[in-house]
């Protein structure tokens, strides 16, 4: 079938279709910038035609050249076939306007954080008042680059225990100009900081329960499961950076956390904690917000 499109599709119309359907008959599964066939598919037609990411509409009806459509097919039946996710095609990824370069090196950005943090969590921070910021399990180092753009008199720590990971980090703090506002550590959380204090501490750790590690979809398991397990509960590395905040934010300062759908787990866990559930435009009991006097002991 994908050979006999290339000799049948003309426009960008035809290819947009062709790939819906291909994408719904093979059961994709999304989450990784899109959420649906149709968002997915314009993505990487776009990208393969080196089109603004955003502009889908004037181009519907132009024709393609036998290259073009060569290009654009390929990336879309990798994406089919392969079940790799788009980001790993592109070989980036987006959070609001910021572009960030990614591989299998490191998870693929789509933090329920990024939002709060370009808020500069309004509600309970002064951005003024951060001066020193840590982002914990910093991946592509996409939420340490988004603290600089937001905290702008803040030098920013970045953590991460992967090596491959940090390598991507590098690159993207570089591209953005920010490497001496950020500094990219390698070790286990708060180990390589020795006797550092915060004023804003955010973690996107591993946190998803062994079961549904089990069960992944085959987009996500191309991911590094260093980055994603979470042990039984999703919550061996939250207890953790728990653990180690108390000792390492100053006073007045806070911690945010993103658990994914561990909020029964972690309450259930520190019935005591009165942890802050802020809400975002994706909903709300994904991030958790605790000020250092509260941190449980």
């Amino acid at each position: 079938m994908w050979t006999e499109a290339a000799a049948h599709l003309r426009t960008v119309r035809d290819l947009l279709r062709f790939a819906v359907s291909r994408f719904e008959e093979a059961g994709l599964a999304f989450g990784h910038g899109t959420d649906n066939a149709y968002d997915e598919a314009a993505y990487l037609i776009l990208h393969a035609l080196h089109l603004p990411p955003d502009r889908l509409e004037p181009f519907l009806d132009a024709a393609l050249l036998p290259s073009e459509m060569h290009d654009a097919l390929n990336l879309l039946k990798r994406r089919a076939l392969e079940r790799l996710p788009a980001a790993y095609l592109t070989r980036e990824a987006w959070l609001g306007e910021l572009r960030f370069h990614v591989d299998e090196r490191v998870i693929v950005p789509r933090s329920h954080l990024a939002e709060l943090i370009r808020d500069g969590f309004s509600d309970w921070i002064e951005r003024s008042a951060v001066h020193e910021a840590l982002d914990l399990c910093t991946g592509c180092g996409c939420l340490a680059i988004l603290l600089a753009h937001t905290f702008l008199s803040a030098h920013v720590d970045a953590v991460d225990i992967s090596n491959d990971a940090l390598d991507v980090a590098h690159r993207n703090v570089g591209e953005y100009g920010l490497s001496e506002r950020i500094a990219l550590a390698q070790g286990d959380l708060f180990e390589p900081l020795a006797a550092r204090s915060y004023d804003l501490i955010v973690g996107n750790p591993p946190y998803v329960p062994q079961p549904a590690m089990e069960q992944l979809p085959a987009e996500y398991r191309h991911e590094p499961p260093l980055a994603l397990a979470g042990g039984v509960d999703g919550l061996d590395v939250v207890r953790r950076i728990l653990a180690g905040a108390r000792r390492s934010l100053r006073p007045g300062g806070w911690l945010a956390v993103e658990i994914g759908e561990g909020r029964e787990a972690l309450e259930q866990a520190f019935p005591r904690t009165p942890f802050i559930w802020p809400e975002t435009a994706r909903g709300g009991g994904e991030v958790f917000l605790l000020s250092q006097d509260l941190l449980p002991a």
